[in-house]
């Protein structure tokens, strides 16, 4: 079962029909620990919807934080131990890859996360720019995962290379991540065969695609939300970025007008269009 939020509500997606959800309160809908359960009774007895083929996407986020969990993968485990060596921090990340305690950083909040098909953002004094494609989970005010998403936790390599503790800047600005295009609600974990491929198109052609699976994820999601909700309290629920696998080669950087596409089965595909500077209708 897939929900939507959209500029004219919230919709349920039930083996292959649309459902207007009553609540037009995001908030409502994740506090809800048997979250499934309670759509599927709305799919049962709502009223289908004719068309949703023409309705806007928003990021499925209400007042939400998005944080996210580093070096969980070997690759990216690789990618930060070279990026940070002249910094003096090349064993700074193989530790954490190693370590019982993840990494865990704050990401956005609700007003710095794109909705699907919009601009996400690299920064201007940034020389070195790249997506990194995640699945995401949603969890509950009471911690207990209640679905999966996508996100794009846009990253600049080049200030986190120069300075461990520029991650913050390297990491959350405007526009630095974007989620959708749904959540795929399940009580059920993904299997570790479950795909994540990223693509990247410029001017018209692939500039760099790559793939891993979940299999390489070594940290397990229910342990990232624990140590995430040790001492913090969501009561809105929260949305946490398990890291990524896929690092384009250090030759490559994100520009103005590239397309982001990222795909999880059987969650969908979230695709964005790359901006540098301000946004579109911005002061």
């Amino acid at each position: 079962m897939k929900l939507y939020r959209t500029s004219t509500g919230n919709v349920i997606e039930h083996e292959g029909s649309y459902y207007s959800v009553p609540e037009s309160s995001w908030d409502a809908l994740i506090i809800h620990d048997d979250l499934h359960g309670y759509l599927l009774s709305i799919a049962r007895s709502g009223q289908r919807l004719s068309d949703f083929s023409n309705t806007s996407l928003r990021a499925p986020i209400g007042s939400q934080e998005v944080w996210a969990a580093g070096v969980t993968y070997y690759r990216s485990r690789d990618a930060r131990m070279a990026e940070a060596k002249d910094a003096g921090g090349g064993d700074f990340y193989d530790r954490v890859y190693s370590a019982e305690r993840p990494e865990l950083f704050f990401k956005a909040t609700a007003s710095r996360v794109a909705d699907p098909g919009s601009h996400v953002r690299i920064r201007s004094d940034a020389t070195w720019s790249v997506p990194e494609p995640e699945l995401t989970l949603v969890i509950s005010p009471h911690g207990k995962i209640i679905g999966y998403t996508i996100g794009n936790d846009m990253s600049s390599r080049d200030i986190e290379g120069e300075n461990p503790l520029y991650l913050p800047q390297a990491k959350v600005y405007d526009r630095s991540s974007a989620l959708g295009p749904c959540i795929l609600v399940s009580g059920d974990p993904l299997p570790s065969t479950t795909p994540i491929r990223l693509e990247i198109e410029r001017a018209g052609k692939v500039g760099f695609s790559g793939a891993t699976t979940l299999a390489e994820l070594k940290r397990k999601p229910t342990v990232l939300v624990e140590y995430l909700f040790r001492e913090n309290n969501f009561p809105a629920g929260a949305y946490l970025m398990t890291g990524t696998g896929i690092v384009p080669p250090d030759s490559f950087t994100l520009a103005s007008g590239d397309r982001v596409r990222i795909t999880i089965d059987p969650i969908g595909t979230l695709e964005n269009v790359v901006i540098q500077g301000k946004l579109p209708n911005a002061s």
